[in-house]
């Protein structure tokens, strides 16, 4: 297998702000203190990065030229492992503001897309981002990813297929959006997409097939979700990960599998923030390293419990023999189970 795993996306630097409370429109409220840290597929870069150091991440995006451009070039090249030729310097940085209010522990979200809407095709070099894997993050986010395109659909699906031509396995991400696109837009990616790895909400918009009622998990749907999904084009992998459990299909086989989270310890958990793009962290280096679905479940739910020891979305991930290790001291007795 080619040395190393493409993460190609949408860099974002996250600014958030700490404020008592969220004010009412045309209000004033304090900020109580700042803080910035990478964001959107800066994410899973930094989670594949720490999880094994002798690993290359080769990075594909579109960055801005300016301070928050380099603040996230400045976190990126803390790690060894991590190569940025593949980023081309254009436009401003995609930004998040996020406001945390400390009496609801609620957060408000502005996206400025920035340099983002312009990833596409012409800002991909092929020669400097050989690897054994290329991670597309995220469908739904990026115009230039979700624009039509007449031979493939998309242009997200025309980069795929073009990173299958060149020797990879390819695996998507995407966000929580709901619309008359939203399945436009995944089918047709789906169709040169190796590994589908996606939360409950994203799966129920893409499959068209209901899978939570008021925050329930309607688990005798999740079986028929993962078939649908898989018709559309997934040759390896389809994974649905929840907060309380995941569910996969290993297409090959057709067989489908249940993987419980782990308890964790009560005062644990400090954040949520990157917890989703951890578990795809840890289903990505199983794929990479060939271990079997269930390896793969169960090392995504012990990465994202690692995230979830920390605030922000990368200093909770521990290398791989550490997570695993957590893994096995907060284990339950059923690993997995089929379904």
């Amino acid at each position: 297998m080619r040395n190393g795993i493409v993460v190609a996306g949408a860099l974002i630097l996250d600014r958030h702000y700490a404020a008592p409370t969220y004010p009412e429109e045309g209000r004033l409220v304090g900020i109580s203190g700042v803080h910035e840290d990478i964001g959107g597929a800066g994410n899973l870069i930094i989670d594949l990065a720490k999880l094994d150091t002798a690993l290359t991440v080769r990075v594909s995006a579109v960055l801005g030229k300016g301070s928050s451009g380099k603040a996230v070039m400045k976190e990126l090249c803390r790690y060894s492992n991590i190569e940025t030729k593949g980023i081309v310097k254009y436009g401003h940085t995609p930004v998040t503001i996020v406001i945390d209010a400390d009496d609801t522990h609620q957060r408000t979200f502005f996206y400025y897309p920035g340099a983002g809407d312009y990833y596409d095709e012409p800002y991909i070099n092929w020669n400097v981002l050989q690897g054994g894997i290329f991670q597309l993050e995220y469908l739904l986010l990026m115009k230039g990813l979700d624009a039509d395109d007449v031979e493939y659909g998309t242009h997200a699906a025309r980069i795929l297929s073009d990173a299958q031509k060149h020797g990879m396995k390819t695996s998507i991400d995407m966000v929580s959006k709901n619309g008359p696109r939203v399945q436009k837009i995944v089918h047709a990616s789906l169709k040169y997409t190796d590994i589908c790895t996606i939360n409950e909400l994203e799966a129920q918009e893409a499959s068209g097939i209901t899978l939570t009622d008021r925050g329930v998990l309607i688990e005798k749907n999740m079986r028929p979700a993962l078939e649908k999904l898989a018709e559309y084009g997934v040759s390896t992998w389809v994974i649905i990960h929840a907060s309380s459990c995941s569910f996969g299909l290993e297409c090959r086989t057709g067989t489908c599998y249940k993987v419980p989270n782990i308890p964790l310890p009560d005062g644990y958990i400090k954040g949520k923030t990157g917890a989703g793009d951890a578990y795809c962290a840890g289903v990505l280096y199983a794929a990479y390293r060939e271990m079997s679905i269930i390896n793969a479940m169960k090392l995504g739910t012990a990465c994202a419990s690692c995230s979830l020891s920390e605030i922000n979305g990368t200093d909770g991930m521990r290398s791989y023999t550490e997570t695993c290790a957590l893994y096995d001291r907060y284990k339950g007795g059923i690993e997995y189970e089929k379904i």
